[in-house]
């Protein structure tokens, strides 16, 4: 028996919106940005990691000003504290009661830039929030405002007095995206955008978060055939068994491949998803969830040339029967 169609309509018009504001300040990155939308919309966290001057924190804040909503910027260093994150109970002497003074973590959307420049344990004040909701201050656990996301930015290089993320916080994002350098067109684009005046500052919101939890519920009523359950599958549990990796794809990385389809599809435009959706997001999805084993580090194989034998070995689903219910 066959259900009736999801309407996909508001998907892509919130979509477009939020593509016409970015355009507004980000030259090109139409890629980059569609996986953004991805992450939004499935409500998962994102890593931009690029090198320094590409506009990871121009992006990064651009997005979230077209999202009405509360924002907070964490600028991370080594000398930040986890409380100061979380935020702390100060004594008031006047009601002779400790009162919580909440930390920029509790906004909806936070941009914690150059997140690997601060210590681990300043890292792990994010860890229950991204993955709980929720942040825990002497004792009281607090719940996070609805929807909340983490945009994080990190340098590959310049690697000097930074701290690594550790496997447990790099799996909590959905998604780890780089943007690259631009075009010789872009980069003249970008110096006659940026001439007179910063065009980020006029960035208002074009969508509400109202909208943005409607555009996720409708993506997790995208229809996802068998077939393509099967292939996601595949595809982890190859990473779990392939000689050069010491670290396969956790369960909460099939879930966030399996989601991210719907999300991309939805995108698109079709109310089901195929191979290609998920071909596409193999890389942003699942390669920073992978450890490269002893081995492979002494050859220099990286994590991203196993991921792509796991895909190449991996049949392809060829039935189109990807509509059927």
């Amino acid at each position: 028996m066959e259900t009736a169609l999801i309407d996909i309509q508001p998907v892509q018009q919130i979509a477009q919106a939020v593509r016409e504001n970015v355009a507004r300040v980000i030259v090109g990155k139409e890629e980059t940005v569609e996986l953004l939308l991805v992450a939004l919309f499935c409500e998962g966290h994102v890593l931009l990691e690029d090198v320094p001057g590409i506009g990871k924190t121009t992006l990064a804040k651009t997005l979230a000003r077209s999202i009405g909503g509360s924002f907070q910027r964490i600028q991370f260093t080594p000398d930040l504290l986890p409380s100061d994150i979380t935020g702390v109970s100060i004594y008031n002497q006047q009601t002779q009661t400790f009162e919580y003074r909440a930390g920029p973590v509790m906004a909806q959307l936070v941009l914690a830039d150059e997140i690997n420049r601060a210590g681990p344990r300043t890292q792990s004040a994010l860890l229950e929030a991204m993955e709980e909701r929720q942040v825990t201050v002497d004792g009281v656990t607090r719940p996070l405002p609805y929807p909340f996301l983490v945009l994080a930015t990190q340098n590959p290089v310049e690697l000097e007095g930074t701290f690594p993320l550790p496997e447990a916080q790099v799996d909590r994002f959905l998604l780890r995206v780089g943007l690259g350098y631009p075009q010789w067109e872009e980069e003249r684009l970008i110096l006659h955008r940026f001439r007179t005046n910063n065009p980020l500052t006029g960035i208002e919101p074009v969508i509400t978060t109202e909208d943005l939890q409607r555009a996720s519920r409708i993506c997790r009523e995208v229809h996802v055939h068998t077939v393509l359950e099967d292939y996601i599958l595949e595809l982890v549990n190859a990473s779990r068994a392939h000689p050069s990796l010491a670290l396969g794809v956790s369960p909460r990385g099939t879930l966030a491949l399996y989601r991210s389809g719907q999300a991309l599809a939805a995108l698109r435009g079709r109310h089901y998803v195929i191979p290609d959706d998920i071909k596409h997001l193999v890389t942003p999805v699942l390669a920073h969830r992978l450890s490269p084993s002893v081995d492979a580090r002494l050859h220099s194989r990286s994590t991203a040339d196993a991921l792509a034998d796991i895909v190449e070995r991996t049949p392809v689903p060829v039935e189109e029967v990807w509509e059927q219910r």
